[in-house]
């Protein structure tokens, strides 16, 4: 068992040793790939898209990691020479390269280049070395050269020519030179201390002005390409007489220290040559020979004080010297030669100059600290501390720059971001150089915060009250509820719903999901709710979604929409009626008008008017109370049967009103008190008089009857109470009012009287209680009990 478990150990010593060997060498592989030079040879004058390399297969990268990483490639300077497929890792060349275009003056010409990943960042150097091809002959600067030369030089004299140039270099460059065939001149070709190839002109025998005065000579300049190229110049040589002085210059070599902002016409330095001849033969005059045609562009001589100024702008960065050979010709013809070099001083003139590789122009607010925004590049093309660089955020901003390699920095976000503060970034980036006046580049990066769901919506109140009157027409809009997101875009969409509550009925009350309008879904009824209350969320568009809520309070206010309800008299009139004796003075009490008004407040403020009436001036009723009372003394005159019409009004807007009819019967005693008060006449009896007569005998038999009845009950009940001295009440002189809407009880009587008796004999009975049924009033159709009975033999029973 021990050693199984021992075995078991080493086993996994040795697979962990592995695995850390494993990574010890991709970590070394990638540190490789991340610091090798990839470097290339191209031809020059290749087509468009021309293939360079597969940096895929060279960096053993798969495909997929290069589209997935960004891989993208970033020449040196402003313009972009490569291409980077990221589907197939080849890297082209974007248009036709001309190696005497972008190396004018070097032998060599690499052209750099970097690729730069992503996830994680990184970064590999190329180079790509753009070969020349034998495209360009050699081109003499004249084609033909002019010698003058005197008869009387000796031979193995030299006469500078001047020199081919050929754009091409190395091999494909100028490499001979040949003469055609002549008896006097032969070519001597050497190389000078900078590789450039000088031909001269070498005299082989003597000249005769006088047996050829003039010598045409056909030289030819030939290139090392495969095939060969070639250029040809005419030199055309005069013969003069004899000039035994040549020029001397005062020195063979001239070197001068020029700034690289020296403007034009500046001196630049002064030749001097002397001839001792005189006349014509001493007269010098001054030429370039020998010298760029760029030199010659750059600097004029001044032809007769030998005078090199400065004739165009200098750039240290373009050519950091620049060489002229000066040639002095007598007027016989002889000639001197010397060199001069301008040294251009490098002047900080060149601002720094920023070139954005990567940027990225929107960043989530909620975007950690140390974020990386842009990725760019500072190069200043001076030299020394004139080329050296910084840079700097303008203003106090969320951002820093840090340095990475190859003055190449990051952009990064240095603190947390907030879209609702601030939405967007206008950064300015300056790059200064170290010279002594000091030049400086700003360039600005637009940086946009994109909106992050971070603020739920926020209603403009927490309590939003609203009003809608009674009998309301549906879908009616009350208001609105308003709620504002701070975010933007989808997440600042607010919809609005309502709450449900489980448990409880939901109020006819909708709510607008887009705008929060608030409706009304039906008609409402004051009398069976009066206000509700119900949450509302708003919900804004985010993932996830942020709401928050608000209490909406609904108050019906109530609508004049019921009239007045009349409690007595009953709805039918045939069945109420009052009683009045004819002795009954102004002020008397006859009845009491109640009616009651669902409704509260101002809507069931009752008032009272005598609408129509029998005797117009008989009757009177209270404004507020309903109490019909005599206006003034009855009399004998007035009607037995009176109509009463009475309107009874609310302080409702607009009023409603409701009538009721009163009866009244105005008696001499109350034997009459069961007579019936109609408000019509009979109608009329078909069968005519005899009828009539059958009635009004009936009656005049049951009336005889009654009487008798009557007149027997009173007296025997007179005799009883006789004993009984009472004093008899008397009517209140005026009832007071009742807020309940009619008298109260101890007002009430039930009134009788015995035929005959006299104006001032009655007697207080029992109460007359209402017989009214429970809540309100019975409804139109239904039969309700008479406020007072009257029992004729309860009358004669107790009349005296």
């Amino acid at each position: 068992g021990w050693l199984f478990w021992r075995a078991m150990e080493c086993g996994r010593r040795s697979v962990d040793r592995k695995r850390q060997v494993i990574l010890f060498i991709l970590l070394f592989c990638m540190c490789q790939i991340g610091a090798e030079t990839l470097r290339y040879s191209l031809p020059e004058e290749m087509g468009r898209d021309s293939f360079v390399a597969n940096i895929a297969e060279d960096l053993g990268v798969p495909l997929s990691q290069l589209a997935a990483r960004k891989a993208r490639v970033v020449s040196e300077g402003n313009e972009q020479v490569f291409r980077l497929n990221q589907n197939t890792g080849v890297l082209t060349a974007k248009e036709s390269l001309d190696r005497e275009d972008i190396c004018p003056q070097s032998d060599t010409c690499t052209l750099f280049f970097k690729i730069f990943f992503e996830n994680p960042l990184q970064l590999i150097r190329g180079e790509v070395e753009i070969r020349d091809v034998n495209d360009n002959s050699p081109v003499f600067p004249e084609k033909e050269m002019v010698l003058e030369i005197l008869e009387t030089t000796s031979p193995g004299s030299r006469f500078p020519l001047e020199s081919a140039q050929d754009m091409d270099v190395g091999s494909n460059g100028l490499q001979n030179y040949s003469l055609g065939f002549n008896p006097h001149f032969s070519l001597a070709v050497g190389t000078g201390k900078d590789g450039v190839k000088y031909v001269e002109l070498v005299l082989q025998r003597q000249l005769d002005r006088e047996e050829q005065g003039e010598l045409n000579l056909l030289l030819t300049a030939i290139d090392g390409g495969s095939p060969p190229r070639s250029g040809t110049a005419q030199i055309r040589i005069v013969v003069f007489d004899a000039n035994d002085n040549i020029p001397v210059f005062e020195r063979e070599f001239y070197e001068v220290r020029l700034a690289e902002n020296s403007p034009p016409e500046q001196l630049v330095v002064r030749v001097a040559a002397a001839d001792p001849d005189e006349g014509s033969n001493g007269k010098v005059r001054y030429t370039f020979t020998q010298t760029s045609e760029r030199s010659r562009q750059l600097f004029q001589l001044n032809s007769a004080t030998g005078e090199i100024r400065v004739a165009g702008n200098l750039d240290f960065e373009e050519a950091k010297t620049h060489k002229m050979v000066v040639k002095a010709t007598d007027g016989g013809g002889l000639s001197a030669h010397c060199k001069v070099q301008v040294e251009v001083l490098d002047v900080n003139d060149n601002a720094p100059e920023i070139a954005l590789t990567s940027l990225t122009a929107s960043i989530p607010e909620d975007a950690p600290p140390r974020t990386v925004v842009a990725l760019f590049s500072v190069r200043d093309r001076d030299s020394g501390d004139n080329s050296r660089t910084e840079c700097s955020i303008d203003g106090d901003l969320p951002f820093s720059l840090t340095p990475t390699f190859d003055n190449y920095y990051e952009l990064r976000t240095n603190a947390a971001l907030d879209r609702e503060s601030k939405a967007q970034y206008n950064i300015t980036i300056t790059a200064m150089d170290w010279g002594r006046t000091r030049l400086s580049t700003r360039e600005s990066i637009f940086v946009q915060i994109s909106d992050v769901n971070d603020n739920p919506p926020e209603f403009m109140q927490e309590i939003y009250a609203m009003s809608v009157t009674e009998n309301n027409s549906p879908m009616l809009r009350i208001g609105r509820m308003n709620a504002t997101d701070a975010d933007a875009g989808k997440n600042a969409r607010v919809k609005y719903a309502l709450v449900r509550q489980e448990g409880k009925e939901q109020p006819d009350v909708s709510v607008s999901a887009e705008t929060g309008d608030v409706y009304i879904l039906r008609s409402l009824d004051y009398e069976k709710v009066r206000a509700f209350e119900l949450a509302v969320r708003a919900t804004d568009g985010g993932s996830p979604p942020l709401s928050t809520q608000a209490l909406l309070r609904v108050v019906v206010r109530d609508e004049n929409d019921n009239t007045p309800v009349v409690l007595h008299p009953p709805p039918d009139s045939s069945a109420a009626g009052e009683l009045v004796p004819r002795w009954a003075q102004s002020d008397y009490l006859v009845a009491k008008v109640m009616a009651v008004d669902v409704y509260a407040g101002q809507n069931a403020w009752l008032s009272y008017e005598l609408a129509k009436a029998t005797e117009p001036g008989l009757f009177n009723v209270g404004l507020h109370s309903g109490e019909v009372s005599t206006a003034r003394a009855v009399t004998e005159r007035d009607a037995p049967r009176q109509r009463l019409v009475l309107l009874v009004r609310d302080r409702g807007q607009p009023p409603r009103s409701a009538t009721a009819t009163l009866a009244v019967a105005l008696v001499d005693g109350f034997s009459e008190a069961h007579l019936r008060v109609s408000e019509e006449a009979p109608p009329a009896d078909p069968d005519g008089p005899l009828t009539l007569y059958l009635i009004a005998s009936l009656a005049c038999v049951s009336a005889l009857f009654l009487a008798t009845a009557v007149a027997t009950a009173v007296v025997k009940v007179r005799q009883v109470r006789r004993s009984e001295a009472e004093s008899l009440p008397t009517f209140p002189a005026t009832a007071p009012e009742s807020s309940a809407g009619s008298l109260p009880r101890s007002y009430l009587y039930d009134i009788c009287f015995a035929a005959g008796t006299v104006n001032s004999e009655f007697r207080f009975l029992r109460p007359l209680f209402p017989c009214f049924p429970a809540g309100l009033p019975p409804g139109p159709g239904e039969q309700q009990s008479s406020v007072c009975s009257h029992d004729a033999a309860n009358l004669g029973e107790e009349g005296d």
